[in-house]
Parts: C-alpha cells; structure tokens; sequence
C-alpha cells in the first residue's frame, strides 16, 4: 500500500521542464502531393513552429532548419501560414510566412544543397509592416493568393486587409506596386479565397467591426475573369446574425459552408450544380451539435470535400469526433479511436483524411483516416508517454449548476499519484482554470500542466463558464453584456460547489487564467472571497484602455458586445475593472507577463501593481523579455509554471522541500 501524504506534498516524476517541453501542438495539416505536412511546437528552440513533413517510409522530417519559424500574425492570432504543392516534374514547392520579418518565402525543399527560401513580399517601413496569411497556391497562374495585413500608420488600428495576388517569381520582393489586390478594404476583415475547381469563381468570407466573426460574417462569390480578377462579388450566405466561419467547394463545384443561423454551427450547401446561390441554404446534417467553432484564427478548417462527394466533418457538443456525412443521405458515420478532441484543421487526398486529435490519455497527434478501410491511425508528432501514465488524472465531465438555475460545464481533474495516499480526513486544495477568449473552451485533452498539480495532490477544475463555445450559440451569448459577471459567478459556483459536497478544502482555492481567463482571475479576486489565492497570466486589467487604444486591431471593439458600448455604459467598464477595483483584492497572486504582448500590453499590468503597491497584499510579478501573448519558449514556460506551485505551496500551507521559496512583496 503507497504511503500516507497530506495533499499537495506528493512526490512526481512531471516536473516544470518536462511539461514545458510537451507544450503545445500540431497545426495546419495539409497534403503535398501524397506526403502529409504540418507546423510543430519547438519550445526548445526559442518557441519556433518547424514545418515538418510526413515521408513515405513513415519518418518526419523538419522542412527547413532553424531559425526559420513557420508562424503568420495577421490579426495577431495568426493564420494558416504555409501551402504547398507538387509541381509537373514532381518535386515539392513551398510557400511560407516566416514570423520575424512576416514576410511570404518560397522554397524548393528538394533542392541540391537543401532548401534556400527566397523572399516573394517586400519589407515594410511603416507601423507593423506587411503580413500574410491563408495561401493559396495558384502554379498555372504563377501566382499565390493569400489576405495581406498592411499597417498605414502608428495606431494598432491604422490598419487594411485584403486579398492579394503575389508573384512566385519574386518581382514582388522589392517591389509593392508587383502585388496585385483582388478586393478592396470595404470589408475590414477577410478570409483568403476559396476557388472552384474550374477557376472560374472564388469565395471568401468578410465581416467588419464591431462584429467578431463568431457574431456575424458575409460569404462573399465573385466570378475570376481571364485576367485573375474579382468580378461583381455579392454576397451569398450569412449575415450581421449569422457567423460562417468557414466555406469549401466540393468536386462538381458546389460551394459548401458552416452556419449558425439554428443556434448551432451546422453545414449547408451554399450553391447548387450550376454553382449559382441555392433561394436557400441548404441544411447537410442538422443537429444540435457544433460542427464549427470560433474563428480566432484566418483558414481554420472544421469540414473538408473529398472527391467522392463525401466530406469529412468535425462535430460534437463540448467534446468533437470526426465523421464521415453523406450530404445526400444525411448519415453521418464516426471515426472509432480513443480521441475526444479534434482540432480546427483538417486536409483530405484522395480517400485520406488527415487531422490533429488528443485524448485525456494523449497529447495532440496527427491522425489519418482511410476512408475505404475506415481505419484511424496515428502518422505524426505521435504521443509517447514521457512517464508512467499512472501518473495522469482521471477527468470528470461535470455539469454543475449556477445563478438562475443555469448549467455550467466543467472538467474536474482530483489529484492522483499511484506512490501516495492521502489522509482520510483531509480535503485537498483545487485550482480553478478560467479558460482564454472568452469565446472559447477547454478541452478534454491530456495537459501535462494539470497533471503537473494533481500528480503533486492538488486538484484541477476547468470551466466552460457561460460564454464558452461548443455548447450552442445560447451558451456563448450568455457573456453578452455580461464579462466579469458570468464567469465570475461560474468559476464561483464551481469553486463552491466542490467545496460544499466535500471534494474541495474550501479554505483552500484557487483560481487562475490567461489573457481572458486572466481577466476572470482579477475579477474574481476583486468581487468575492471564494479563493486563498490567485495566478494571473498576461490579462486584460483596463477595460477601458482596452476599448479605446490599447489593443490589437482584431479585438478593439470585442468589448462592445462583452460589457457593451463604452459611450453608452461607461459606468460599467468602470464597475467590472480588475483595476479601478484594485484595492479590493486581500488575496495574494502572481502575476505573469510577457513584455513584448501586443494584445494585453504589460502597461495593464503595471498600472496594476502600482494600485497594489504598500497595500499589504503578498504579490509577485514576473516578466518575460521576448514572450507575446502566450508563452512559447521552454526557459519562460518552466518557470512559470514552478512560480505558480510555489505560490499554492505557500498559501495553502504545505510542507515541500523541493519548491523554490517565491519572492511575495507586499
């Protein structure tokens, strides 16, 4: 029998570094000719995104060396950042964005001597400069299609999107006039276009502020003419009510498209045989389930065409699956594997589709379906157990319930570790995990930052609060007006609900969060007295500053609908901010920031600390040099996570040797 522990003082194997070195995961599938590429986390390596590629003999393969650093930031989040293709002698062509500079390079991976990326875009001198996203690769045109980001000025705001035709000969490198612009800047933002199979028309999705693109987008057609222009584009699905985040065109040329005109994010047929608008559109598979999600970032892919006239779909409520629709019949077949998370990002070739999946048991992993064989295999970035899985916790799917009877969403993870038992009369502590967004969710995946706490005898619970996706449009417009109130009140709930049926030591919570769960954290510790303590990771403490001038473009109007206008309820923005209620806070927290974040800006933070200064309140701040929003690099990763468990060990009171003391001012 494991001995006897109190909660917290347990002994693991999963420490700071190794959870550091396993973070993050695979994005943006796709094909090149028969081999699979994807974008894979390089925490080690400064934080960069290599581009990797599948071989037939089953090995990967960095595409190119470092420093090369696969990874867009149009509107910030980012997008789709590379295309590929196979040209008539059947060596592969590649077009990239490389973050430092964000300029679009070409390579011939397969060259003698290795690859030489040569630039395609030229530099730009002013605000942010130019950024790309979403290529589409056009050989026959010698071109590539892709959303061009131009900064006009100082202001994050001064700033165009449109779509844009590069030359892959590289006449563009030094020279803007060579860039040729499909659309106008009417639209504020845009999606890269989608064409037909017979080139003859393109489809792009467009929306403008102060709408997000989960609130209401446009589904945009236009005719190509010979000369590669947009002619007469109209618009032929959604709405300023109805958020399309995505749109494909099947092989005989029918446009198809995501919708949540039901409440749900559902598929429909856009257009019929002849490619001209359907009188309506028409519903594939209406269910009360998501088969879409929010677009936080440009080419994100939830349902792909295969060439049978099958498609290929991502689906579920609050955990996804893939499926395989018949958009005739409506029958919707599952993939069988051990996944309850797919990503937004899928590719098919042929009878093959490819996505990224995770599982409570595994970190995020390419996966292949043969549609013939209906087989599902794991092909890249596979997970292999970097300690003894006994080490993992067990989640809970829980549903609690909160103010006015509303039910809340949660995953609750108790502590676990085969080599400990705790004592039978003690409770352990948890910590609250407010999720980013808001418009967004936690999945239920193997994160081996909670295992990092439950394995040490301190319990995690994460909560899909009211405003969270996956749940229907109604759940996620619960937060409609109403940011730092229902999340609060949710992680609240949660917090109290586990403490009063004898899961949770109620003396001993915590809450924490990034960015909008970073907000929700500050708000929490300023109007209730739920938590001994709190984490607060790059957030949003102004809201304010926020509104006005002191954010990226994408979101500074995303307040508007989250607390409502600021001319109309300034007395609001003032009730809810973390920082005009400062002084409220008795609680001690750390706080973590990176000095090179563009959306929730390290001033916030430090406006922050100066209302807190001489306030008897224990508190540590620490700052990352070269970390933006959401930290990427090994080094930053670590010790932040270790500061985070030194500010739990020393609030809750419990008795390890091997936590470094963390430095609390007052």
């Amino acid at each position: 029998m494991a001995p006897t522990a109190t909660y917290g003082s347990w002994p693991s194997p999963i420490g700071a570094a190794l959870a550091a070195a396993h973070d993050g995961r695979p994005e943006y599938v796709g094909f090149v000719g028969d081999e699979v590429w994807w974008t894979a986390p390089r925490p080690a390596e400064g934080g960069r995104r290599a581009l990797v590629r599948r071989r037939p003999d089953g090995t990967e393969e960095s595409v190119l060396p470092a420093p090369w650093n696969v990874r867009s930031r149009v509107i910030e989040y980012g997008g789709q950042p590379w295309a590929g293709t196979v040209r008539a002698d059947g060596t592969p062509l590649v077009v990239f964005c490389h973050h430092p500079d964000q300029r679009l390079y070409v390579c011939e991976p397969d060259a003698p001597g290795g690859p030489v990326p040569r630039p395609l875009t030229p530099v730009s001198a002013t605000g942010e400069g130019l950024r790309w996203a979403d290529p589409v690769l056009l050989p026959e045109r010698g071109e590539v299609w892709c959303v061009l980001e131009e900064f006009t000025g100082p202001a994050p705001t001064d700033v165009r999107r449109v779509i844009a035709a590069v030359p892959l000969d590289g006449s563009a490198a030094d020279d803007r006039s060579r860039v040729r612009e499909l659309t106008d800047d009417a639209h504020r933002f845009v999606t890269a276009p989608r064409v037909s199979p017979d080139g003859r028309r393109a489809a792009w999705i467009a929306w403008d502020h102060p709408r997000m693109p989960w609130d209401g987008t446009e589904v945009l057609l236009a005719e190509v003419t010979a000369e590669g222009a947009f002619k007469a584009p109209r618009v032929v699905a959604g709405g300023p009510d109805e958020s399309v985040p995505q749109i494909a065109w099947t092989a005989d040329g029918q446009l198809l498209h995501l919708g949540d005109r039901t409440g749900w994010w559902n598929l429909y047929r856009t257009t019929g045989e002849d490619g001209e608008p359907a009188a309506a559109p028409v519903p594939l598979c209406p269910r009360p389930e998501e088969f879409g999600g929010p677009l936080w970032k440009i080419g994100l892919a939830w349902f792909q065409p295969l060439d049978s006239g099958l498609v290929a779909v991502v689906h579920g409520k609050g955990t996804t699956a893939l499926g395989i629709l018949d958009p005739d019949s409506g029958e919707l077949v599952d993939a069988a594997g051990p996944w309850t998370e797919w990503a937004a990002t899928l590719a098919v070739h042929g009878t093959r589709i490819v996505g990224v999946a995770a599982s409570p048991r595994s970190a995020y992993e390419v996966v292949e379906l043969d549609t013939r064989t209906g087989r599902a295999r794991v092909i890249g970035s596979p997970h292999h157990d970097p300690v003894d899985p006994a080490y993992y916790p067990e989640p809970q799917i829980r549903t609690f319930t909160g103010p006015d009877d509303r039910e809340i969403h949660a995953h609750v993870y108790p502590p676990h570790n085969p080599d400990r038992t705790p004592p039978g009369d003690e409770l352990p502590p948890y910590v609250i995990w407010a999720h980013g967004g808001p418009t967004g969710h936690a999945p239920l995946v193997l994160d081996l930052e909670i295992a990092y706490f439950t394995s040490r005898g301190i319990g995690v619970a994460e909560v899909n609060y009211g405003g969270s996706t996956g749940y229907g449009r109604e759940y996620r417009e619960r937060l409609r007006e109403q940011w730092g109130v229902v999340d609060v009140e949710d992680c609240a709930a949660v917090a109290r609900a586990l403490a009063d049926e004898g899961t949770a030591d109620p003396a001993r919570l915590a809450i924490r969060g990034g960015s909008a769960g970073g907000w929700t954290t500050a708000a929490s510790l300023t109007h209730n007295d739920v938590y001994a303590c709190g984490t607060i990771i790059y957030p949003i403490l102004d809201p304010t500053a926020w509104a006005t001038d002191e954010t990226h473009d994408f979101e500074s109007q995303y307040m508007r609908s989250l607390i409502g206008p600021l001319d109309e309820v300034p007395a609001r923005y003032r009730d809810r901010s973390p920082l005009e209620h400062a002084e409220k806070i008795t609680a001690p927290f750390l706080l973590l920031q990176g000095l090179d974040d563009v959306i929730c800006p390290p001033a916030q933070a430090e406006r922050f600390l100066a209302r807190m200064a001489g306030r008897g309140v224990p508190h540590a701040y620490l700052a990352f040099d070269g970390e933006g929003h959401g930290f990427r690099r090994a080094d930053t990763m670590t010790r932040a996570l270790e500061a985070e468990l030194a500010l739990y060990v020393r609030t809750f009171g419990i008795d390890r040797a091997d936590v470094a003391e963390l430095e609390l001012r007052s």
